[in-house]
């Protein structure tokens, strides 16, 4: 790798998208407020995840430990609905078998493929829970499978548009970040129990990371204190279940999934440089990590891998203060700009 500016600068479209390689589809239900996000690799990509939650709800995540056979996925899901949204991902997999996109041994008739997905709990925010008498999150895995593409909206769309962050409307954020050779992305559905907002503050703790005016203008810190209480800007009583930050990071720096899985224990701290608190018992906040291998590393792998790691930290912490920013008002939770006026 040749010596190069160190210089940090967002991508063309300042979305995980700007990872050659990946595409990202969003659908939603308004009736039910719910929804959700599909991560679509053209090719198959090494995949790691971490879990800081202490309530996480998932699908296929075992398959991503390195002890075990399975090196790359086919797809991720990230969806409202708690348990039921897990279902999402199960008309994700049979389309891709449809398209012939999945793992093959020996003379099987269909393909398999390795779609991961977590949830987040987006039951009490309002809206009419299965407005059909049925879940709806088959529908939506397709749907937003079927929309994927470089471009897509933030903030009240895919898996967060039922999610809800403090007592703040949460919602979908994502931010890309360039460095020498290589690009690193990040996507999140943001549902915490713990506030994005600094205490005494319109400024969100995200402010710092932002480039330009990604998360609109500069807000004060005058009048910041601690908080008295941990959770006293949380949503309402929390409990398991009912929260929960999920999200992807993704280079195309070719990683191992011993590396991925580096890549993703530094991206999670991104996390708790936007939310405060965070990983409480109560949320289930999961991050996976994707590689589509377009780039290799200098030989000092170790050094790389570092530097990326540091960088989908800060990606992250901007994905999220992003999500926030283009979050709008829904089922009775403001949205960031109407509380504070921006």
């Amino acid at each position: 790798m040749t010596a190069k500016s160190d210089e940090i600068r967002p991508g063309p479209r300042n979305l995980i998208t700007d990872v050659a390689g990946l595409k990202v589809g969003n659908a939603e239900n308004w009736l039910a407020l719910t929804g959700t996000t599909v991560i679509l690799p053209d090719e198959p990509a090494v995949a790691a995840i971490e879990i800081g939650g202490g309530a996480p709800g998932s699908r296929e995540t075992a398959a991503l430990d390195a002890a075990n056979l399975i090196e790359t996925v086919h797809g991720l899901v990230l969806s409202g609905g708690s348990v039921f949204g897990l279902d999402a991902a199960s008309s994700v997999v049979i389309e891709l078998a449809k398209r012939g996109v999945g793992f093959t041994f020996g003379n099987q008739p269909v393909p398999c493929p390795v779609v991961p997905s977590a949830i987040l709990f987006d039951i009490m925010n309002g809206g009419a829970k299965w407005p059909d008498d049925q879940p709806p999150y088959r529908e939506l895995g397709l749907a937003a499978l079927q929309a994927a593409k470089h471009d897509f909206e933030i903030g009240n769309k895919g898996a967060g548009l039922g999610a809800i962050a403090g007592r703040l409307k949460g919602g979908l954020g994502s931010a890309s970040s360039r460095w020498r050779d290589y690009t690193v992305g990040a996507i999140v559905a943001v549902n915490s129990v713990g506030s994005c907002v600094i205490p005494g503050t319109s400024r969100l703790w995200a402010r710092d990371m932002a480039l330009g005016l990604e998360m609109g203008p500069d807000t004060s810190r005058e009048g910041a204190r601690p908080q008295a209480s941990p959770l006293e800007d949380s949503k309402f009583d929390p409990k398991p279940l009912q929260n929960t930050t999920i999200a992807v990071v993704a280079t195309d720096a070719t990683l191992s999934r011993i590396e991925a899985k580096r890549f993703a224990i530094m991206a999670r701290d991104g996390l708790g440089r936007a939310i405060h608190p965070i990983h409480t018992p109560f949320d289930g906040d999961t991050v996976f990590a994707l590689s589509t291998g377009k780039k290799p590393l200098p030989e000092q792998h170790a050094l790389g891998v570092a530097a990326l790691g540091s960088i989908a930290a800060d990606t992250l912490t901007r994905a999220i203060g992003r999500a926030l920013w283009a979050a709008e008002s829904t089922g009775g939770f403001p949205g960031y700009r109407e509380k504070h006026r921006l």
